[in-house]
């Protein structure tokens, strides 16, 4: 075949045989269509292989990753590309290449224009491989090993060079012997990332053509002169954004007469702009200088860059008034960007009113300041973009510029995080019938929400949360936004049920009616038609009934969040189908029965929370997926032993079964979860002894096994547990979907041709399509429960064994734990010992509960050295001596923080210290610990004993040695008898004879 009938035999046959060269399985096989078996099918329609529409014959191969997934060097053969003799254009990028030889064969391909070598493992020598191809136009080279001083041959043709991503630091050039350079046509050059330093600007001087010279991302330290700049008369983009190069820079460039794109974004530099230099660039079209640490006014110089259409001055620390800065000279803009820096900005925006040709306007982050009603004034452009966010109001009652009444071409409009006030701005959605993007959130926006009467297509994105509006939501809200995305309504104050129209949204990604009065049950047909809901969430409202019916289509979430509502009924099985949710959150509401080990199918949960329902049974023995990190099922009437399912655990974060009534020992296992940072186990009824694997959990925050049965000693080695908050991972927070690139959106209203407004800034359409998921914990602390969530639990850490039977001495290594430890409460057990000296090492120690224990001995003086501390008991218990000294905390304890030590004296009891004693000269202990003042009641009970039976055998001794006191002593026992004997038998008859009469 050839011509107009397909492509040559030849050609078609040397495919087949590149194809077989590169040794694919049946498995994996990107060049499938490449068929030896149908000899019928034109090779011009296979894939990655285009063909002259005239000739037939082969003009471009794309081999691009075609052997991305093997890790054996790819050895090209050059010689089986010369039977395509019209090839124009090769692409070899990411096929891990590592030779360099046969590619000088690429010279017998006399038409061969562009060649892209892209992300492979070439050297230098590859230059000199192909610099026999008098044709090549266009050569990529970026992303291999290209490294040091490089050598770049004679290419008569080439006009663009790609070297990005390599380790070159300079360049070598020669010239002809006619004196031209060896690049005489090279017009883009790209060096970003390499290592280049400011002696490239002598080297490229030879490059007279060059128009356009990237190089961001590199080291452009040192010194270079106006001169070697000058001798780039022709470029005309110049881009080195992320390099670090001396300020100076934009005093000489100047001399650069030609250029007319500036592009130096995120280069570290500072200070002032100078008045000089680069103002002098008329031909300037286009400047980046965000992303740096400018500050000051802008030079009043600007105002002579007439011809400028795109400035971005964001991310800076500018200031002054925009009325009187040289921006409202620049009219010809169409995109300006000077977000999140410190300008005063007039709040009608008076000072665009020169403007005509302005597309984009980004102005978020700034100080918005009053301006009368009187300017108000009419603009001659229309807007595509308007980002008005986060501005800094220091005046009341403050409405959206009343410009924008004025405007019918939205495309995006951001009015988020301000103090708007007044009603509902409905009219923005009215007149922009062509708006994507539509974000007003955290104002103070009241009244209804209503949506315009007709279709409205192009919108994908809503956000109204976190203002005042009331009433229900639109009926035919589904029908006028039939492709909307992403709708976000939270923290209002919205009414009524969930519209039924909502199921013809079937696009709809992300759903948020959370902190809302909502009510009603889920309606089906909202269930059945979105089944591309990814991010449910409906807390904190008043919806009931079952959650959803069994045949729902919601297979694709991945967030679903039902808590605080009245939702009832068994939780049920199909929840297994969800096969991508990572969270879910049902806690306080009304769910009873046993959790569904459906559950156990889903291998990407990552957080879980059924807490506070009524949910009873086992917790099932198959949650096996590594993947969850946070797991409550606390305030549950849940049963049986804590499961062997999260054994070996590496992730698992929180561990909250606390208020149930689980039973058993906690398992030995419970030191492989290296990550728990939250165990809390408190009010069940386990019991035993508390493992010593307990001690192997390094990263915890807070350990809860109050109100148990546990019983034995306090593990010694709880002081392995450092409660270290300098070493502490900040707690995960799984962050909420965000709607970010601007693929979504149509670019046909970009209507500029700069590269450096590609894409519109990360803030402007993102679009948080979930909530954060962060790890919550109750805990007791100060006599109170409080509910720790998010990042405070970095700075909370604590341990709660009260209310269990556990018995000896409080071991001295406990006050040897982490100085951050905030909280220790050992109350109502059967402790007993003294009070260790060591818990005043304990120096951010705010709450330490000692209380209702049989500790004994004298309260540690050296205790007021923990200067936090703010609860402080030791009440019944066997305590004695002289109360601290009242310094420090310790003068605001009262007398309940000592009751119920009778031994106890000094104030803040009322029983004084009736005896001074001198300061205490006994020995301390191997322990640290003072003797005690008192005799120990155990001595106290041996002396006692000794004693009685040493005075009953002197009695004894007496008796036998000296006759005239035995008889006495008989005669007087004898008397005792007789007296005793007649005073019973004397009362007996009296009371006999009482009896009878």
């Amino acid at each position: 075949m050839n011509g107009c009938f397909g492509c040559w035999e030849h050609e078609r046959a040397a495919l087949l045989q590149l194809k077989a060269s590169m040794n694919f399985t049946a498995d994996i096989d990107p060049l499938r269509t490449w068929n030896s078996t149908n000899k019928n099918s034109d090779c011009c329609d296979w894939e990655r292989v285009k063909c002259d529409n005239t000739t037939g014959r082969v003009i471009q191969l794309d081999l691009n990753n075609t052997i991305y997934w093997s890790w054996e060097d790819w050895c090209l053969n050059a010689s089986l590309y010369l039977p395509f003799e019209e090839l124009q254009y090769i692409y070899l990028v990411g096929n891990q290449i590592r030779r360099n030889e046969g590619f000088e064969r690429f010279s017998a391909l006399r038409k061969l224009e562009m060649l892209y070598l892209a992300d492979n493992y070439f050297n230098n020598n590859i230059l000199s491989s192909l610099s026999g191809i008098s044709s090549l136009k266009i050569l990529d080279l970026s992303e291999n090993t290209l490294n040091g001083s490089f050598h770049i041959p004679a290419f008569s043709n080439l006009e663009e060079l790609y070297l990005g991503g390599n380790e070159i630091d300079d360049f070598v050039t020669t010239t002809t012997t006619k004196g031209s350079n060896n690049l005489p046509k090279l017009q883009v050059l790209e060096l970003g990332g390499n290592k280049v330093n400011a002696r490239i600007f002598k080297s490229l001087s030879t490059f007279t053509s060059l128009k356009i010279l990237r190089m961001g991302g590199n080291n452009l330290e040192g010194s270079f002169t106006t001169e070697e700049l000058s001798k780039l008369n022709n470029l005309e983009q110049l881009k080195l954004d992320e390099s670090s190069f001396d300020k100076s820079l934009l005093h000489k460039i100047g001399v650069m007469t030609s250029l007319n794109e500036l592009a130096v974004r995120n280069c570290g530099l500072n200070g002032t702009l100078p008045d000089q230099g680069w103002c002098e660039l008329k031909k300037l079209q286009e400047i980046d200088l965000s992303d740096n640490n400018f500050e000051g006014r802008l030079p009043s110089c600007m105002a002579n860059l007439t011809s400028l259409r795109v400035l971005d001055l964001s991310n800076n620390h500018f200031n002054g008034n925009s009325v009187q800065s040289p921006l409202s000279s620049l009219t010809s803009l169409e995109y300006l960007s000077f977000s999140y820096n410190n300008f005063s900005i007039p709040s009608t925006l008076s000072f665009l009113s020169n403007f005509s040709n302005l597309k984009i306007l980004l102005s978020d982050n700034n100080i918005l300041a009053l301006e009368p009603d009187s300017l108000t004034w009419i603009p001659t452009f229309q807007l595509k973009v308007f980002s008005l966010s986060n501005c800094s109001i220091n005046i009341h009652n403050t409405t959206p510029p009343r410009f924008l009444h004025y405007q019918y071409d939205l495309r995006v409009i951001n009015l988020s995080h301000n103090k708007f006030v007044g009603q509902f701005p409905n009219w923005l959605l009215e007149n922009n019938t062509r708006l994507e993007i539509f974000s007003v959130n955290n104002n103070s926006f009241t009244g209804p929400f209503m949506v315009p009467y007709d279709i409205r297509p192009n919108i994908f994105t809503i956000d109204i949360s976190n203002n005042h509006l009331h009433g229900p939501i639109p009926t035919n809200l589904g029908l006028i936004f039939p492709n909307l995305e992403h709708l976000q309504m939270s923290r209002n104050e919205f009414e009524g049920s969930i519209p039924s129209s909502f199921g013809n949204m079937a696009f709809l990604n992300s759903l948020d009616l959370s902190e809302n009065h909502f009510s009603g049950t889920i309606p089906m047909h909202f269930t059945m038609g979105c089944y591309n809901l990814e991010f449910l969430i409906l807390s904190n409202n008043n919806f009931s009934g079952q959650i959803f019916p069994t045949n729902s289509n919601l297979t694709k979430l991945r967030q679903l969040h039902l808590d605080n509502n009245h939702f009832s009924g068994t939780l049920p099985t199909w929840i297994g189908n969800m096969t991508y949710i990572e969270d879910i959150v049902m806690a306080k509401n009304h769910f009873e029965g046993p959790i569904p080990i459906e559950l156990c199918k889903l291998i990407y949960l990552d957080f879980l929370d059924l807490s506070d329902n009524n949910l009873f049974g086992s917790v099932p023995s198959c949650f096996n997926s590594s993947s969850i990190e946070f797991f409550q099922l606390n305030k549950n009437c849940l049963s049986g032993p804590i499961p062997s399912s999260f054994q070996n655990n590496s992730n698992l974060v929180t561990l909250n079964l606390r208020d149930n009534h689980l039973t058993g020992n906690i398992p030995n296992w419970i030191g492989s979860l290296s990550s728990l940072r939250i165990l809390l186990l408190k009010a069940n009824h386990l019991r035993g002894q508390i493992p010593i694997q307990v001690c192997l959990l390094q990263n915890l925050n807070i350990l809860d096994l109050s109100y148990n049965k546990f019983s034995g000693l306090i593990p010694h080695c709880l002081s392995n547990i450092t409660f270290d908050a300098s070493a502490f991972n900040p707690p995960l927070i799984v962050p909420p979907f965000s709607v970010s690139d601007f693929g979504n959106l149509s670019p046909s209203y970009l209507n500029t041709k700069s590269i450096i407004v590609e894409y519109l800034p990360y803030d402007i359409t993102m679009f948080r399509g979930g909530v954060d998921d962060e790890e919550e914990a109750e805990f007791t602390t100060k006599t109170i429960t409080y509910s720790y969530k998010g990042n405070i639990l970095e700075y909370m850490f604590g341990i709660d064994l009260s209310c269990n039977n556990l018995a000896g001495k409080i071991p001295l290594e406990l006050g040897r734990m982490g100085s951050s430890i905030r909280a220790l409460n050992l109350s109502h057990n059967n402790l007993s010992g003294p009070i260790p000296v060591t818990f005043s090492n304990l120096k951010q120690i705010e709450s330490l509960d000692l209380s209702y224990n049989n500790l004994n001995g004298k309260i540690p003086p050296q205790l007021t050295e923990m200067t936090f501390l703010a609860v402080f008991s030791v009440a019944h218990n066997n305590l004695s001596g002289i109360t601290p000294d009242g310094k420090n905390q310790f003068i605001t304890f009262n007398e309940s923080s000592y009751e119920g030590n009778p031994l106890l004296c000094g104030p803040p009891l009322r029983n004084s210290c009736t005896k001074m004693r001198p300061p205490s000269t006994m020995p301390v202990n191997n322990e640290g610990e003072e003797g005690d003042i008192f005799m120990d009641m155990g001595v106290f009970y041996i002396s006692f004993v000794v004693a009685y039976i040493t005075i009953l055998l002197g009695i004894v001794a007496v008796l036998y040695i000296n006759p005239y006191w035995r008889r006495a002593w008989f005669y007087l026992i004898e008397v005792c008898i007789d007296t005793c004997y007649c005073f019973v038998v004397v009362h007996y008859h009296k009371l006999f004879d009482f009896r009878l009469a």
